[in-house]
């Protein structure tokens, strides 16, 4: 039976005498509870590891913009009577690892080197705890805690993970059966409010979905831009939308690439640059994406694109369609 070492050390090996890491404060229930109610109804708090943060904030601000609250970013009393009609939402649950869950194909080290990265197959999974953490929208680190003495994982066995199972599994059978399965294994649900039109905001570090009459139905935690590659500002619209798409990595595009970089075709993957899903926008050479890094997601910066995590980008994915309009704004 397969067995994989289940530890955020294996996974993040520190090199000899550097510092270890501050330590991460525990998991509050009640903040991942909060969370999980935010990306149930649409507003997504980035990753679901019970700690307040910006994320948790921008989300909350958002639940009180969409139910006509004041808008403060805090759960104050107005705002937890409407999470607390979605309590039986549970934080967690306690689930069996899938014989799906432990079958790759995994690929772990992913070479740093581009042209390497184009002769795989796909740009996989390093390992099932990192697969796990994806599909259950947190860490590998988040996991580990909510499991203490749990140190393999393998078919069966029992996790208390992060209540990321959407409602339905319903997913139209015209859609390509590669991305069926890639929203299944992201617990992406289908039923997704159609957009009317997009807005990135990048003072508020997000990405808005409203839909008809200027009613907001979503919203996103995004990185976007920076200095050498703003945002950029204006009026666009969705050209289409690329799912599991492969990744042409033209040197030319990017400020920081090396002087002998060639072009490189680069295999589809969660954990290519672009995540699992493409939006092309009319601005040419930019998109709405996903990520390989979620835990980075409105604290790094971009080349300009607006970055999401693969489970907020897979549902913007399914919100909008060809000539959706998209502000992106100051």
């Amino acid at each position: 039976m397969r067995k994989w070492v289940f530890g955020v050390a294996a996974l993040f090996a520190a090199p000899a005498m550097a510092q270890a890491p501050s330590p991460k404060p525990p998991v509050d229930r009640n903040i991942l509870h909060a969370q999980v109610i935010l990306e149930h109804l649409g507003f997504g708090p980035g990753i679901l590891d019970g700690r307040a943060g910006q994320s948790l904030t921008a989300a909350v601000r958002g639940l009180q913009e969409a139910r006509g609250l004041k808008v403060t970013g805090v759960i104050d009393p107005a705002t937890l009577a409407v999470l607390h009609q979605y309590r039986a939402l549970r934080p967690v649950r306690t689930l069996a690892v899938g014989a799906t869950t432990m079958q790759g194909p995994f690929v772990d080290p992913i070479p740093k080197d581009l042209p390497e990265q184009g002769k795989l197959k796909t740009l996989g999974y390093r390992n099932p705890l990192e697969k796990l953490a994806e599909m259950f929208h947190t860490t590998p680190e988040v996991i580990t805690a909510l499991n203490p003495g749990v140190t393999t994982i393998q078919t069966g066995t029992m996790l208390r993970l992060p209540n990321a199972l959407p409602g339905s599994r319903d997913y139209p059978a015209d859609w390509k059966p590669e991305w069926r399965q890639t929203l299944n294994m992201l617990n992406v649900d289908p039923r997704q409010p159609r957009a009317d039109h997009v807005v990135v905001d990048k003072s508020e570090g997000v990405l808005k979905i409203y839909g008809s009459g200027n009613r907001l139905v979503a919203q996103f935690s995004a990185t976007m831009g920076s200095e050498h590659d703003p945002l950029p500002i204006g009026r666009w619209k969705i050209n289409g939308v690329d799912t599991n798409p492969k990744f042409h990595y033209n040197p030319k595009l990017f400020w920081d690439a090396k002087k002998d970089d060639d072009p490189a075709m680069l295999p589809p993957g969660p954990n290519g640059p672009v995540g699992v899903v493409w939006i092309d926008l009319s601005k040419e050479h930019y998109g709405i994406h996903g990520t390989p890094e979620p835990q980075t997601i409105g604290r790094t910066e971009s080349h300009g694109c607006i970055r999401l995590t693969n489970w907020d980008a897979a549902r913007v994915a399914l919100m909008v369609k060809p000539g959706t309009p998209a502000l992106f704004q100051e």
